[in-house]
């Protein structure tokens, strides 16, 4: 073994060493905080497109319309048609079924989103823009129904609840191809 490999191991080893006595000297508690609860944790994971998670509570496009208005509409447009040219940035949240393979592809709640549960946990997390996160539970399935509903997705006297949502099937759930990410065998 050489001079190098020799000093290098010795490094090695010592900082192994010291990481070790290091941690031998760390409280096992620091003696603040509090456990996190089931529901403060919820909000860091989201809702599958199984619907595994999704609350209880549900919703139908009329109470939806509602929502709609009063929160939504300032930056998606009265008809879910989206407010660019305002500068708000609101995206068009129906239409373009079919545009993706085009060269103007058009992503909307009704083109692209392969999931239901998807588009009520984007609801959830980062709705409305100037205040997220304080939509009720009941709302946002009622919300949620309307979009759906003005996107022919659903019937408009649909309700939907935890049972519900994840059985809708998108125009797009099959537009996607499963990426088995086979790199990820090589750190397994």
């Amino acid at each position: 073994m050489s001079t190098r490999n020799k000093i290098l191991g010795i490094l090695l080893l010592s900082a192994v060493l010291s990481g070790a006595a290091f941690a031998q000297t760390m409280p096992a508690k620091y003696g603040f905080g509090a456990p996190v609860t089931e529901q403060e944790l919820s909000k860091y994971f989201s809702i599958p497109a199984d619907g595994r998670g999704l609350p209880p509570g549900s919703g139908n496009a009329t109470a939806g319309a509602k929502v709609y208005a009063e929160n939504c509409a300032a930056c998606h447009g009265d008809k879910l048609e989206g407010n660019p040219a305002k500068g708000i940035g609101g995206d068009k949240l129906i239409g373009g079924r079919g545009s993706l393979a085009t060269k103007t592809p058009v992503k909307t709640v009704e083109s692209y989103w392969p999931y239901a549960t998807t588009l009520f946990d984007y609801v959830k997390r980062a709705m409305p823009f100037s205040s997220p996160g304080t939509l009720k539970d009941d709302e946002i399935y009622a919300v949620v129904a309307y979009i759906l509903s003005e996107a022919k997705i659903i019937k408009p006297t649909d309700t939907m609840d935890a049972t519900s949502l994840p059985k809708v099937m998108m125009p797009n759930r099959d537009g996607f191809i499963p990426d088995a990410r086979p790199e990820l065998d090589l750190y397994r």
